[in-house]
């Protein structure tokens, strides 16, 4: 059987190697074939370099966002612009709401009764209904 090593890494202050040397002895290897490789706190050069970076990385995605939300603004506007709608298209109106509407504002039905007539909430009847009033009294 060949030559058995043992690898022991400590890389922060929290951790013990003590810990895995006893594992690797559980194992018979030999305390000659242990090696340690222990990080110490003088050694930041590759965490501050990881650290820039991320800063760097993070810098320029958090631009081409801000670029894109600014061309997404422009889009948008530009679209407004020539008169494009945005959003769902609102629902054509049931065919008695004319008649329902008109008995709701005579005083002879009252609107939850003319709502539910139309197969709608109380508060799209209302909604509706000052659609209705405002294009049709212009």
């Amino acid at each position: 059987m060949g030559t058995l090593y043992g690898y022991i890494r400590v890389s922060t202050r929290e951790q013990n190697g003590d810990r895995q040397i006893l594992a690797l002895k559980e194992l018979f290897i030999p305390e000659k074939n242990l090696f340690m490789d222990t990080r110490r706190s003088k050694d930041l050069m590759g965490t501050f370099l990881s650290d820039i970076v991320l800063q760097v990385l993070s810098f320029v995605a958090e631009n081409e966002r801000i670029n894109i939300r600014q061309r997404q603004a422009e889009g948008i506007a530009a679209a407004k612009a020539r008169g494009i709608r945005f959003g769902r298209p609102p629902a054509p109106l049931p065919e008695n709401f004319h008649h329902l509407y008109h008995q709701w504002k005579n005083g002879k039905i009252t609107g939850k009764t003319a709502a539910k007539l139309c197969g709608m909430p109380l508060s799209t009847f209302r909604y509706r209904a000052e659609i209705y009033e405002k294009n049709n009294f212009l």
